[in-house]
C-alpha cells in the first residue's frame, strides 16, 4: 500500500509539472514542414515584400545537405509565411527555432528579432544552441501575413536548421507590459561607472538580445564584467512601476537615468576584487522604481551591469520589462502557483 500511495504521489507530481509546462509555453503554431530556401546572401531576401516564389522548397528541421545541397558551406536563406490569429494579440509570443548549424540571424517582417553566434570575420559557431527568440507586439501583423527570414551561416559539416521543435509558442497566461523589453539592446564587456549615465554615448556598442546568455550571442567563454543599455519612452503613469529583469547569471545593479532602482548580489568587495557569487542567478529580479526616477514623455535609459563567475552569463531569462505594481503583483502570484 506504502509502494502505491508513493506512486500515485509520483503520477500526479509529474503531471503537475507537465500541465505547468504547458502553462509556461504553449505551441500555438506549428512551424515544421516547407519552407522556401535559397543558397547565397542578398539583404533583399530580409524584406517581407521580397517573392521567392521560385526559390526551392526543403524540409525545417533538417540538414540542407540531405536534401539536395550535399557539400555546401556558407550562407543561405530560409523563409516562411504563416498568419497569427487575432486572439494571440495579448500574449507574450516567442519563436522556437530549435537547433541551427552554426550562426543565425532572424527577421520578422523584416525586423531583427534574433542572432545566435557570430558571422564571420569574427565567425563563433552556436550549434549547440536552442534558439528562442521573442517577437514584439508591434512587429506582427494580425490582420494579414507574416514573413520569417532566418539568414544561416554553416562552415562545415551539417548546415542549416536541424532539429528542434519549431513554431510559434506563448503563455496561457500572459504577461502584461507598459514597456516590452525583450528585444535588441546595447552591450558591452569591461566596467566602468561612466556607462550608467543617461546621457552616455553607446552608439558603437554592440547589439545583444534580451533575454539570451551572451555565450550564444558571440562571447562565448566570456566571464567577468558586462553591461547592458536601452533606451526608451514612455508616456503612462511614472508612479508604481516595477522594472522586471528576470534571472541574470550572476549578480547585477541596475540604473535609470542614472539612479541605483535595484540590486541582485553583493557588490561591497575591496578595490580591484571581483564579488562573491553564490546562487542569485535563480533569483527572479523585480526591481520597484522609486517615484521621480522615471521622466514622462521623454527619453529614459537603463543601464544594467552583471558580473558573471564563469559558464553562462548575462540576462538569460524573461520576462523583461516595465509594469504597473498592480500588473507585476498578478504576475507574481500566476508565477508562484504555476511553480
Amino acid at each position: 500500500m506504502h509502494r502505491l500511495k508513493n506512486a500515485v504521489i509520483i503520477l500526479i507530481t509529474l503531471l503537475i509539472q507537465e500541465a505547468a509546462a504547458q502553462e509556461r509555453a504553449a505551441l500555438l503554431i506549428e512551424l515544421e514542414g516547407r519552407w522556401a530556401f535559397s543558397i547565397g546572401i542578398n539583404d533583399e531576401w530580409i524584406s517581407p515584400g521580397f517573392d521567392d516564389s521560385d526559390w526551392e522548397t526543403i524540409r525545417v528541421p533538417e540538414n540542407w545537405e540531405d536534401q539536395g545541397f550535399n557539400g555546401y558551406n556558407g550562407y543561405a536563406f530560409y523563409r516562411k509565411e504563416f498568419t497569427i490569429p487575432p486572439e494571440y494579440r495579448e500574449r507574450n509570443l516567442y519563436l522556437n527555432l530549435g537547433y541551427i548549424d552554426d550562426v543565425d540571424e532572424a527577421f520578422f517582417n523584416g525586423h531583427k528579432i534574433g542572432s545566435t553566434g557570430r558571422f564571420p570575420p569574427g565567425y563563433i559557431t552556436a550549434y549547440n544552441a536552442e534558439r528562442r527568440y521573442y517577437i514584439p507586439e508591434d512587429y506582427i501583423n494580425f490582420d494579414g501575413t507574416n514573413i520569417l527570414a532566418v539568414r544561416v551561416y554553416d562552415l562545415s559539416g551539417a548546415g542549416g536548421i536541424v532539429s528542434g521543435d519549431i513554431g510559434l509558442y506563448g503563455e496561457r497566461s500572459p504577461v502584461s507590459f507598459e514597456v516590452n523589453f525583450q528585444t535588441t539592446w546595447k552591450f558591452r564587456t569591461g566596467d566602468d561607472p561612466v556607462y550608467k549615465v543617461s546621457d552616455y554615448d553607446d552608439h558603437d556598442w554592440e547589439e545583444i538580445f534580451v533575454p539570451a546568455r551572451w555565450e550564444d550571442q558571440g562571447y562565448r567563454d566570456y566571464d567577468g564584467w558586462a553591461w547592458y543599455r536601452k533606451s526608451f519612452s514612455y508616456s503612462g503613469n511614472t508612479n508604481d512601476m516595477v522594472l522586471v529583469m528576470g534571472r541574470i547569471y550572476d549578480i547585477d545593479q541596475v540604473f535609470i537615468n542614472g539612479r541605483l532602482v535595484g540590486s541582485t548580489g553583493n557588490f561591497d568587495t575591496r578595490r580591484g576584487e571581483d564579488p562573491e557569487v553564490d546562487d542569485e542567478y535563480d533569483n527572479f529580479r523585480g526591481y520597484y522604481i522609486p517615484d521621480g526616477v522615471l521622466m514622462r514623455n521623454r527619453v529614459n535609459v537603463i543601464a544594467v551591469r552583471v558580473f558573471d563567475r564563469g559558464r553562462s552569463g548575462g540576462i538569460y531569462e524573461g520576462p523583461v520589462g516595465l509594469m504597473t505594481g498592480e500588473q507585476y503583483s498578478s504576475f507574481r502570484r500566476r508565477d508562484r502557483h504555476r511553480d
